[in-house]
């Protein structure tokens, strides 16, 4: 199993520049393939008060508020190559917060450096821009930083996802306060370390561990211009509008039950390769899982057989051995609710292809948080598994007949973040990504992130963009200055 430290370790939260001393509750941090306790959290009262006013003071301190944006993006290479240097420890706390296997966080963290290098050079590029009025006056169009803002992150990537915040926010000259889950703090404690590291001034970056009280304080708290929060969409729901009742800038990325679209011209052996991997990556806890894989009658059967024996291969077990695909789900709580949904399916009627039971583990796991990677058929659309984020590895087949059918099916649902198809039609190819509901379609591929490109839902999905040079303007504010360098108009006449 991973290995935990012997003597548990104490995080706490990180406001003007360094950590605090152990206050308040003590929050237990379970490693997820053990069951056992290797770190404790501590819940202080008067963080949020202490890093709103630290961030606050050094958004409006010369040593961050004068920067150009070439300083700002030289800081931010910095900290991508920080991270870097980093990749084992951040990928080992990952790992230990969301069970996900070492190969997998450290490849996430290796992979921040480009997010931090792409928004680096977005802070260099960042402009004015002047337009003219009449031949005597002229209009200067500017974008200026928000202020503080507080970015919520969630437990399956505190540290990747967080990321995707922090490094707009900081390109765009705003100062950052970072909530971390109570349970999955430790990677966020070190990423605001190594900012200090890398050169940004004390309250730059800040992090808040707490739970819901203390990411309502920060939503509610007059000091703070924005929230920016990845979560469920019932929490998303609470804050937008705590957040709008506030007037206050707001962006979320909600929960989703992605579409994966197989039509009968598709590469099967490329699909079932995708659809493993969008339905099991990080044991499905993922916003774009591909839960729901949709499947044309004509090739269904031959999909379901391949598609079974690839997901039989797919090996659980200790996320830092190397040879492991699909770790722990990362709580007790996340176990059980798996658990719930699908003996809920398997009661009314659907049948498990593969798993739908805790597997068997290694004796130095066995209070692990385990779970096979389960295939269901026969699910009625209208069941719970069909319809919610199950956060798990846990997937539906179902099968459709023409092509209106599948987009009606893959647009069923409350949800809008992500959704994909498999086809060598062209047209259709063109025609789907505009039909399907839903803010990133893959077409012949699934799960491709990348810095440049946005992301973000449709529906009860979210509200803005994150990534790409959209994802700058949502921490920018737009200010015109007009001026007149001429007579002024009179329209009263003498």
């Amino acid at each position: 199993m991973t290995a935990i430290p012997t003597t548990a370790e104490h995080y706490t939260s990180h406001t003007e520049g360094a950590r605090r001393a152990p206050a308040g509750e003590a929050v237990p941090l379970t490693d997820p393939a053990t069951g056992r306790v290797w770190a404790h959290a501590h819940l202080d009262p008067d963080a949020v008060e202490d890093a709103v006013r630290g961030a606050r003071a050094a958004f409006a301190d010369a040593s961050w508020a004068e920067l150009p944006g070439h300083a700002r993006a030289d800081l931010l290479y910095r900290l991508g190559d920080v991270l870097v240097a980093h990749a084992d420890e951040l990928a080992r706390l990952e790992t230990l917060a969301n069970g996900k296997p070492l190969s997998a966080t450290r490849a996430e963290v290796r992979a921040l450096a480009r997010w931090y290098r792409y928004f680096a050079a977005t802070a260099e590029t960042l402009q004015s821009v002047s337009r003219p009025l009449s031949g005597t006056a002229q209009a200067l169009i500017t974008h200026e930083p928000l202020g503080v803002v507080a970015a919520l992150t969630p437990f399956n990537g505190a540290l990747s996802l967080g990321s995707w915040k922090l490094a707009p926010a900081l390109a765009a000259g705003n100062t950052v306060i970072l909530k971390p889950p109570p349970h999955a703090p430790a990677s966020s404690v070190r990423l605001a370390e190594l900012a200090r590291e890398a050169g940004f001034p004390p309250g730059v970056v800040s992090v808040v561990i707490g739970g819901a009280d203390e990411g309502r304080r920060l939503v509610e708290h007059p000091d703070v211009a924005m929230v920016t929060f990845t979560g469920s969409t019932e929490v998303a729901r609470t804050l937008g509008a705590l957040a709008g009742g506030r007037m206050k800038r707001y962006v979320c990325e909600a929960g989703g039950k992605s579409a994966h679209i197989v039509f009968a011209d598709a590469d099967l052996g490329a699909a079932v390769t995708a659809a493993r991997q969008g339905a099991f990556s990080a044991a499905g806890q993922t916003c774009v899982a591909g839960s729901r894989i949709l499947v044309q009658r004509e090739v269904y059967e031959e999909f379901l057989t391949r598609y079974a024996e690839a997901v039989r291969r797919l090996r659980v077990g200790d996320p830092g051995d190397p040879a492991t695909h699909v770790g722990p789900l990362a709580s007790a709580a996340a176990l059980a609710r798996v658990e719930s949904y699908v003996e809920d399916a398997l009661r009314h009627g659907a049948e498990a292809l593969t798993g739908g039971r805790r597997p068997a583990v290694d004796e130095g796991a066995v209070d692990g948080f385990w779970y096979e990677p389960t295939v269901l058929v026969n699910a009625g659309v209208d069941l719970a598994v069909c319809r919610e984020e199950v956060f798990g590895p846990v997937v539906t087949v179902h099968p459709f007949d023409t092509e209106d059918e599948a987009v009606a099916l893959a647009n069923s649902t409350e949800f809008g973040l992500a959704a994909g198809f498999w086809t060598r039609d062209s047209a259709r190819a063109h025609r789907l990504g505009r039909r399907l509901e839903a803010g990133v379609v893959w077409v012949n591929t699934y799960r491709l992130l990348h810095w440049s490109v946005p992301f973000g839902g449709y529906k009860q999905s979210g509200i803005g963009r994150e990534n790409g040079v959209e994802a700058v303007a949502e921490f920018l504010r737009t200010k015109s200055v007009v001026t007149e360098h001429g007579a002024p108009a009179d329209p009263f006449g003498h």
